[in-house]
């Protein structure tokens, strides 16, 4: 009987403590299932602070970053042209769009346009859906099919865009075939019934060397000769 408590305090003592790792970024237990993949980036906004790029690329592996731009019409962060500039340095970048349903797709493609520089080399534009799901499903892909549009218009790439289960489930699925899905799944391995995924994000808590903050960090789903596709699409 005694063996039997100390082997359970043993095993309660453990997951408090990998549980305090999780908690503090320093374990994530997505990692074992991204083992896999060895091609593995990270998104950043203003919320990550002042970022050290060559600090992060001299400790990690990271190939590639998607860097907050805009939201809605109006709003641009406050770090999108610092870490575009300095992140090149290192590695592979691009830029992303959190989308709204306060404005059209038009004028928020005019915003991302506005501020995001058509430069030879970097990752396809990305427009982050994690609206609400209380919104009409023909209206939502009205303004989204009007935004990619005019982001490949003038960027001459196709936009990708990045979903939860919830978001694609209501206004993605069985639409927009020609774009790249960028699907968030901190659960588990991800999984989409007759589509692939190119990007996930399996990790919100990520401890970087050269970040303060938590951040996010993502993997690619091909290999390298895909991804070096991927980045002169």
């Amino acid at each position: 009987m005694k063996k039997i408590r100390r082997f359970i305090m043993v095993m309660v003592c453990l997951a408090i403590f990998l549980g305090f790792l999780e908690y503090k970024g320093i374990i994530w237990h997505n990692d074992f299932f991204a083992m896999k993949y060895k091609i593995k980036g990270l998104d950043v906004s203003h919320h990550q602070g002042k970022i050290d790029w060559k600090e992060v690329s001299n400790h990690n592996s990271f190939r590639f970053v998607y860097i907050k731009a805009t939201e809605g019409e109006d709003f641009v962060d406050e770090q999108f042209l610092t870490n575009w500039q300095a992140a090149q340095k290192y590695m592979a970048i691009g830029a992303y769009h959190f989308f709204s349903m306060e404005n059209t797709g038009e004028a928020q493609a005019a915003l991302f346009i506005k501020t995001v520089p058509k430069q030879e080399g970097s990752l396809p534009p990305v427009i982050d859906l994690e609206i609400g799901l209380g919104y009409d499903q023909e209206k939502v892909k009205l303004q989204l099919h009007k935004m990619v549009e005019l982001l490949q218009q003038y960027y001459g790439k196709k936009p990708m865009l990045y979903v939860t289960y919830d978001t694609y489930n209501k206004y993605i699925k069985g639409d927009f075939p020609e774009q790249d899905i960028w699907l968030r799944d901190i659960l588990k391995h991800p999984k989409l019934e007759q589509r692939k995924w190119v990007l996930w994000q399996f990790n919100n808590r990520g401890k970087v060397q050269g970040i303060a903050e938590y951040v996010d960090i993502n993997v690619f789903n091909m290999d390298e000769f895909d991804f070096t596709d991927f980045i002169a699409r």
